[in-house]
């Protein structure tokens, strides 16, 4: 006889393991479908030295301690995790069960719950400025996995937003030298990171953009133009550490037949999207007034999981607060 789950937690990035925490606080039988080889998301593998600092109670943490301390809040209930694996389609049963098709089989659920950050993406690139070996090379990145790999060396970062600000300031203390560019006066990062950026050591430079890159000896030779001038000014940098965001690919969304905004999932203030019984949470959702925050994600969670649970077992009393969940 086939399994069914009363949950499926489409994404292991940290919103889907605290909603599959959540779940299992409450004794829903739940699973973890991760595409990647190891749990964590976009977090852990693209960004695991990145300081986090809008979790509550705790003033700042990198993101693969992050995933660490839910890893093991998440074994204190062992849910399944299946990992290297991709949902194709998610299909609708007659008895308003769900069929989860994916590269290794279909999964059978009562409920489905979305989270899968900013889903398949690729960082927005530089255009047609640079060679593009040197990506290759390592000298031009997009991620950091290693701030030692930046140790006692050059460094410039390009960008203006909580990622690029957030990388100035962690390289301050590892690089030879931080130079930060952006192509507006204003960051558009936290007003407290954009103040201690402002009184560090980085070397702001603002407004330029990235004109051209190319080698000299094994260096970068980075050509800057001032916005709305012909000024030229060229650095010498070993490194150049591009943080223009992503973009994101909404195509497999839409193959689900969810209703978006762009690429983001719509959903209601109980995270229901135009589906029943398929929730979403965390970056991958939108709803007036909606914050891409790691903080958001862990309260949408709770949501999601409650009004799932309460339209599987409408007979089951919900518990009113979570100091009550072990009671």
């Amino acid at each position: 006889m086939t399994h069914t789950y009363d949950l499926l937690i489409v994404g292991g990035g940290p919103v889907g393991l605290f909603t599959a925490y959540f779940a299992s606080m409450r004794n829903a039988d739940v699973a973890i479908i991760e595409s990647l080889p190891q749990v964590g998301g976009q977090a852990n593998a693209l960004f695991p030295e990145k300081e986090i600092y809008d979790v509550g109670g705790i003033p700042k943490i990198k993101a693969k301690q992050l995933i660490q301390q839910q890893l093991t809040q998440l074994n204190l209930f062992k849910p399944d995790i299946k990992l290297n694996t991709t949902v194709n389609n998610i299909i609708e049963q007659p008895d308003g069960s769900l069929v989860v098709a994916t590269n290794h089989g279909d999964l059978q659920t009562k409920a489905v719950i979305i989270a899968i950050g900013t889903g398949s993406f690729a960082p927005r690139k530089l255009n047609n400025v640079y060679d593009p070996a040197l990506e290759t090379s390592g000298q031009i990145t997009y991620f950091v996995k290693n701030l030692a790999d930046f140790a006692d060396q050059d460094v410039m970062v390009a960008g203006g937003g909580d990622s690029a600000v957030d990388w100035a300031l962690a390289l301050e203390n590892v690089a030879k030298s931080v130079t930060i560019i952006h192509r507006r006066d204003q960051f558009r990062g936290l007003e407290s990171s954009v103040e201690k950026l402002q009184n560090s050591t980085v070397n702001i430079m603002t407004p330029y953009l990235l004109n051209q890159v190319t080698t000299s000896a094994d260096q970068l030779e980075v050509d800057l133009k001032k916005v709305k001038t012909e000024t030229h000014q060229t650095l010498t940098v070993d490194k150049l550490l591009i943080n223009y965001g992503f973009v994101a690919d909404s195509r497999l969304l839409r193959q689900w037949q969810l209703d978006l905004a762009g690429t983001k999932i719509k959903v209601n203030t109980k995270m229901e999207t135009n589906r029943p019984r398929i929730y979403a949470v965390g970056d991958a959702v939108t709803y007036p007034g909606k914050l891409d925050l790691i903080a958001v994600g862990y309260a949408e969670a709770p949501i999601a999981v409650t009004t799932a649970l309460q339209t599987i077992y409408p007979e089951k009393i919900q518990p009113l607060h979570s100091t009550s969940l072990f009671n």
